[in-house]
């Protein structure tokens, strides 16, 4: 099986969406490592305060697709919802 990457950028349009990253981003981090399937999950603040580079990998398909659904439904997924995201997924 091949694993799936997601790679890119979390973009916030000014320091109230970045606050909202802050303020969520250590339970998203400590959630999602814990998923079975997480091999790896690392988001990290960039030069520019409005932007995250974002690098995840998952075992497979099947384990990416139970992290974006659990995504949605978590409080990072409902707070973090309109703020933009610039990504590229291999392996789907």
């Amino acid at each position: 099986m091949d694993t799936v990457r997601l790679q890119g950028r979390l973009i916030c349009r000014d320091s109230q969406e970045a606050a909202i990253v802050a303020a969520h981003l250590p339970q998203q981090i400590e959630l999602t490592r814990a998923e079975p399937g997480c091999i790896s999950f690392a988001v990290d603040a960039t030069e520019d305060p409005l932007v995250w580079t974002v690098d995840e990998e998952f075992e497979d398909a099947a384990s990416f697709r139970a992290h974006q659904e659990r995504v949605r439904d978590s409080d990072w997924g409902r707070a973090t919802e309109r703020i933009e995201r610039a990504y590229t997924i291999d392996g789907l």
